[in-house]
């Protein structure tokens, strides 16, 4: 049985769209009122939101920038002065001159500065200096070179041996392994018509490899 998707109703949500829709619906009449008609008056709620929008995302993305704080509250007051405007404080059956040069003048102003927001360097506030980091002041400094070191002294020659250290003498084998290794031998060779290595010799003996170097050697 499949699950069942439950609508869940965010209250943000909601009152975000709630306060939207009510900010849109006053632009468009302050901007109506002011002369804009038909879809130009639908037009300015749209580049105030805009406006704003575009400010938040660029502090969001980039962090504190004196560019995005002023463009994100000239969007904030465009929209809050149309929401105090219309509640009854101005006749919009006759707006003032003021606010009509404001409507006129604010495609301008929001073209530059979505123009602004979106093609300029990063302007960020500037952080507080930190301190400076401590330095010891003894493992810190570094020795001053000698400018006139003076005659390098040279190393004595080390003198060369004249002779190689002796060789280590073979060990001694006992006669009755000597013999024994002979049988080994002759019967390797009945078998396989070849004479017998030493490391075959060591295996079949069970002798470690020098002695059995050394009755190699008695065979021979």
């Amino acid at each position: 049985m499949a699950a069942r998707h439950v609508l869940r109703v965010d209250a943000v949500l909601v009152q975000a769209v709630i306060a939207g829709a009510l900010s849109f619906a006053h632009l468009h009449d302050l901007a109506a009122a002011a002369g804009q008609d038909g879809w130009k008056a639908w037009a300015y709620p749209v580049s105030v939101d805009l406006l704003m929008v575009a400010a938040w995302r660029r502090l969001r993305a980039d962090g504190p920038s004196r560019l995005a704080w002023c463009w994100f509250l000239i969007a904030l007051f465009a929209s809050l002065g149309a929401n105090v405007a219309t509640a009854g404080f101005l006749d919009l059956a006759d707006p003032p001159a003021l606010l009509r040069l404001g409507i006129a003048g604010w495609p301008a102003l929001a073209f530059l500065g979505g123009t602004l927001l979106a093609h300029s360097a990063d302007h960020r506030l500037p952080d507080e200096p930190g301190p400076a980091p401590e330095t010891d002041s003894v493992t810190d400094l570094e020795p001053e070179a000698d400018p006139d070191p003076g005659p390098v002294a040279t190393p004595a020659p080390v003198e060369e041996q004249s002779a190689l250290p002796p060789a280590d003498p073979a060990p001694a084998v006992p006669a009755v392994l000597v013999d024994h290794a002979r049988k080994v031998a002759a019967d390797y060779r009945d078998r396989t018509g070849a004479p017998i290595d030493t490391d075959t010799l060591r295996a079949r003996l069970g002798v470690p490899p020098h002695l059995a170097d050394a009755i190699a050697a008695q065979l021979t």
